[in-house]
């Protein structure tokens, strides 16, 4: 994110922030540079910038940010977002003719509907040219007026090709983000802060459900919230060894799965 709003990210966790209610410590609180040589390190090839506007007139600006840092960084996925406002679309067309490869939407801090109108022609585009979208769309770490599942569904209703990609796996609402899944073939589930201690602890997984993450195994993908996690990296990755799906499943979540979605 462009400093100035990670800035204001990191303030809203050191303050426990309203919607957690508890300590939340940033483990990488670091420059950018640092902390693209961080990912690198780790062994990352290819990452994202997710950004999420909270008001109207953001978006285009942070769209402008992410292609600059797109450019500076080839190793990162042209990110970029969306809010529901007059020229929406416009701003949109012109991100992805300028390389835009992944789109984030976050509906518990832009506390908007998907379905809102001003988004149909956005939804349109992005489906057509195949482009995905992470969308914070669960309920945790506090519910909002438009998380949870109904959303999403009426949104894939009415636009049936659009790709997802269901951030945090959903949660707490993890099954009815599966049955999602089951029914969508474009629907994908991130891990974003999934099955950590950190989360276990608060909205753990219901392990009855763990069969179907074999089931889904060519549309889950490695989501890690880095830099504003409070937890290691490391442990990010040891969470989803645990699972004891095998080797096949680590290395699909974590790096065939979204190549093949990209097209790296």
């Amino acid at each position: 994110m462009p400093d100035r709003v990670m800035r204001k990210v990191w303030a809203y966790f050191d303050a426990a922030g309203p919607l957690t209610g508890r300590p939340w410590p940033i483990r990488y609180r670091t420059g950018e540079d640092q902390r693209v040589a961080g990912l690198r390190a780790f062994g990352v090839r290819r990452f994202t910038a997710m950004l999420y506007p909270h008001k109207p007139g953001m978006a285009a600006w942070l769209n402008s940010w992410a292609a600059d840092f797109a450019a500076r960084h080839p190793d990162c996925l042209h990110t970029a977002t969306f809010f529901p406002e007059p020229g929406a679309a416009r701003y949109v067309r012109r991100a992805v003719e300028q390389g835009a490869r992944v789109f984030k939407a976050h509906l518990q801090v832009g506390g908007y509907d998907p379905n809102d109108p001003l988004l149909d022609p956005v939804w349109d585009h992005l489906a057509s040219r195949g482009i995905p979208v992470v969308v914070h769309c669960g309920s945790g770490p506090a519910p909002g007026a438009h998380t949870g599942p109904g959303p999403t569904a009426r949104l894939l209703r009415r636009h049936p090709g659009t790709r997802l990609i269901i951030a945090h796996m959903g949660l707490p609402e993890y099954s009815d983000f599966l049955d999602l899944a089951d029914r969508h073939p474009g629907v994908h589930l991130d891990t974003t802060m999934a099955f950590t201690d950190f989360t276990e602890a608060v909205a753990p997984f219901p392990r009855r459900e763990t069969a179907r993450l074999r089931e889904l195994g060519d549309r889950i993908l490695l989501g890690t919230d880095f830099p504003n996690i409070p937890y290691t990296y490391h442990h990010a990755l040891e969470s989803l060894a645990r699972l004891r799906l095998g080797d096949d499943w680590l290395r699909a979540a974590c790096h065939d799965n979204a190549a093949r979605l990209f097209e790296v």
